[in-house]
């Protein structure tokens, strides 16, 4: 998952960090004339090696993000998450979501240090806080209501949504004192999946994602990245995955109450309880035992409170407020 959002001032020539061969890459995809005068690397990420460029060149200064992927797994799989980004990119230009331009993609590191992308840098910024985070819930609603709305040709959809976790995956946490109501959320996804109505979806989507410019009343979306992860699924795969966000960041009342917003915003989600309960669920048990995948970069990005013990915390009581609703 990748947070774009705070920076931090790096060597300005990329080739210094090693990646010379990238840099070549793109510099041949400038214009005549620019040049990389500068890199800020964008923290907060966890699979990606994420910068932001500094292009100079007789028509001023514009930024480009690289993203490369470093890490041995996901060297490995980067043809086809970075080849799904690329062409999800293409594919939101002719719509109203926000979405940054595609400029290049390596995805085997045919020519690149790491295997790459290359796109258009995006104004705005993540927020995390907990000020006006219900202002932003509700903004991160509407948002997502568009992006389930983009309309896919049959032959251009991406791949079928994948599960996150499964029972025999399950990182239960050693010290809780409800192991009954862990077992049990277990036994929740050991079903089948429910039915379901498919619609293009993020699959990624949480305030980590999202971008946001203004302040008050003028608080805007402005951006939303990291499209490596796109699918063809149910809606109430993407609502559960922010509201499981919502709640580690800012609370379960706010993360419970994400899908109302959704629908509120226009939305439809499965009508059965029993639906919502696996789709919530299934996300859910994807960050157990302490959400520590994602608190890492939270942290980076300011949130020192998140320990893992708060989460954990979190993450249990948002599964006992699950069976509440919806059992």
């Amino acid at each position: 998952m990748i947070k774009a959002g705070g920076t931090e001032r790096v060597d300005g020539d990329p080739g210094a960090q090693g990646w010379g061969a990238t840099r070549s890459w793109v510099e041949k995809r400038l214009a005549d004339g620019e040049r990389i005068t500068g890199a800020e690397c964008l923290r907060g990420g966890w699979t990606s090696e994420m910068r932001r460029l500094r292009v100079t060149g007789p028509g001023g200064r514009r930024d480009l993000v690289l993203r490369s992927f470093a890490k041995p797994f996901y060297v490995r799989h980067a043809e086809g998450l970075l080849s799904r980004e690329a062409a999800v990119l293409r594919l939101l230009g002719a719509t109203d979501v926000p979405a940054a331009t595609l400029v290049a993609a390596d995805a085997t590191a045919a020519s690149c240090d790491h295997p790459s992308l290359l796109m258009s840098s995006l104004p705005g910024a993540v927020r995390l806080d907990d000020r006006d985070a219900e202002c932003r819930a509700d903004l991160l609603a509407e948002q997502l209501v568009r992006i389930h709305q983009v309309e896919v040709p049959a032959d251009a959809r991406p791949r079928v949504w994948q599960a996150w976790t499964s029972p025999e995956r399950v990182v239960l946490p050693q010290d809780t004192v409800r192991p009954e109501l862990w077992r049990t959320a277990v036994d929740v996804i050991r079903q089948d999946p429910p039915a379901v109505r498919p619609c293009f979806l993020h699959r990624d989507f949480h305030p980590g994602n999202v971008l946001f410019d203004g302040e008050g009343e003028d608080v805007r979306i402005s951006g939303v990245v990291d499209w490596v992860e796109t699918s063809w699924g149910p809606a109430d795969l993407d609502v559960a995955h922010c509201s499981t966000a919502l709640s580690l960041l800012h609370g379960v009342s706010l993360g419970m109450t994400f899908a109302d917003r959704y629908l509120a915003a226009g939305g439809r989600l499965a009508e059965q309880r029993a639906a919502h309960l696996y789709w919530r669920i299934l996300d859910a048990l994807a960050f157990a035992p302490d959400a520590e995948k994602v608190a890492v970069p939270w942290r980076e990005l300011g949130r020192t409170d998140l320990t893992p013990d708060l989460l954990a915390g979190r993450l249990e009581e948002y599964l006992h407020a699950l069976f509440e609703r919806y059992a």
